[in-house]
């Protein structure tokens, strides 16, 4: 382990203020959640069930715009890529608290679409600003940023929708709008050679670019004079060629990251409540991201990567045991194995990614990578729910745990497949 990496990073001004912006920009989103639901409990006078409905709109709306978003950022550049979401997000959340359950369903999924994408843009920029060595200290970072601003940002959603939730909504659309301007301001690089980037990773970036191009002018021209479909054939395989199985296999490891978190927020609500200790849930919430904290500084200064799929494997089986907590500070102990993880497998999981996609193609990749972890959050807390209800608290940690773990063992299963036939066809 190499702690001067951290001091090394944080003494180049750019990256400090990437990673401050990164913070500031993270808050309303973190508070937008608990907003959501107080404003459908409180205001609308319905149940947390409709509230679930709501956040799951805002999901399926981010699931869906993040590769979008990604691809736009890819083509037409971080500035013009934030114009949307600048407008969008002060606009659909300043009307949404005046309009009815089902309208509001509506606005959450189009809110969800025109998110910032501050994820994935983030880990983008941080891609392309450090060397490739440097990338998982960066990731770690980042992730101990958001740690941090999820320690903040549900507090201070609480307190805004305390006094009134349509003001605490059109406060969270303006400050979201507000963070899209700091990023298009800031306007970070998002491709090696522009301003601010690495410049000693320009040649393999190029490399990169230049393996990738040459396959797509190839399934161009090889489709010249042949039909239409097959013109678009050779034009899809031409956008979908970064997508492989070691890019699937991380991709269905941030879908496990997000179910485990989401589960575990869940199953930590429901063992206190029964336990009549819910006054208490800031508690072990601290615990959580403080282990999340201290397991990305160790992660982020270690000089060999780590694959992400090993890392999930055992921070879903160490999420188990946090079911078997009859009060809170025995939840708060037990979270601490699995919150040791949380933050690395996030940073693992970003390097890999960066490291597995070509450049031209990072920004989209970066989008299904947070569409993978909006999907997984989508899955956990319905799942968590649903086994809670059947058998008790314990049953929501089990849950996620146990397939969030076979997500992994799946994924190691078919690196390792693929690793087997290159050296048996190698032979």
């Amino acid at each position: 382990m190499n702690f001067r990496q951290y001091g090394h990073l944080l003494r180049v001004p750019a990256l400090r203020k990437l990673l401050l912006v990164a913070m500031l920009a993270r808050i309303p989103h973190s508070a937008s959640a608990v907003v959501l639901t107080l404003h459908v409990v409180n205001t609308l006078g319905l149940g947390y069930a409709a509230a679930g409905g709501v956040g799951a709109a805002v999901t399926v709306g981010i699931a869906f715009g993040g590769p979008w978003r990604g691809r736009l950022v890819d083509i037409k550049g971080l500035r013009r890529a934030m114009v949307p979401s600048i407008i969008g997000e002060v606009t659909v959340w300043t009307v949404a608290p005046f309009l009815n359950y089902q309208l509001l369903l509506i606005a959450a999924i189009i809110g969800g679409a025109l998110a910032v994408p501050i994820f994935s843009v983030v880990r983008q920029a941080l891609g392309v600003m450090v060397s490739t060595k440097h990338r998982r200290t960066a990731y770690a970072l980042d992730s101990i940023g958001a740690e941090l601003t999820f320690m903040i940002g549900p507090a201070a959603g609480v307190a805004l929708a305390t006094v009134n939730t349509v003001a605490a909504m059109i406060i969270i659309g303006a400050a979201s709008s507000l963070a899209g301007l700091l990023l298009f301001w800031f306007n970070p690089p998002t491709r090696s050679g522009q301003p601010g980037s690495y410049q000693g990773d320009v040649e393999d970036a190029l490399e990169s670019f230049e393996e990738l191009a040459p396959n797509e002018a190839a399934s161009s021209t090889s489709s010249t004079g042949t039909s239409p479909l097959s013109r678009l054939s050779g034009r899809l395989r031409g956008q979908l060629s970064w997508i492989t199985i070691a890019v699937l296999a991380v991709l269905a490891a941030s879908v496990g990251v997000g179910m485990t978190l989401t589960g575990t927020d869940v199953g930590i609500v429901a063992v206190l409540r029964e336990h009549d200790q819910q006054s208490q849930i800031g508690i072990v919430f601290i615990f959580w991201c403080a282990a999340s904290i201290v397991g990305g500084l160790i992660y982020g200064s270690l000089h060999r990567k780590v694959n992400p799929l090993w890392l999930l494997a055992v921070m879903a089986l160490l999420t188990v045991p946090m079911g078997f907590a009859t009060e809170t500070w025995a939840l708060a102990l037990l979270s601490i194995p699995a919150g040791l993880l949380c933050a690395p497998v996030l940073s693992a999981s970003s390097e890999w990614v960066a490291n597995l996609v070509p450049e031209a193609r990072r920004g989209e990749a970066m989008g299904w990578y947070g569409s993978a972890i909006t999907l997984g959050s989508a899955i956990g807390a319905p799942l968590a729910g649903a086994a809670i209800d059947a058998v008790g608290p314990w049953g929501g940690f089990a849950a996620v745990g146990v397939i969030s773990t076979l997500l992994a063992v799946v994924g190691l299963s078919a690196q390792w497949l693929r690793r087997r036939r290159g050296s048996v066809e190698a032979y």
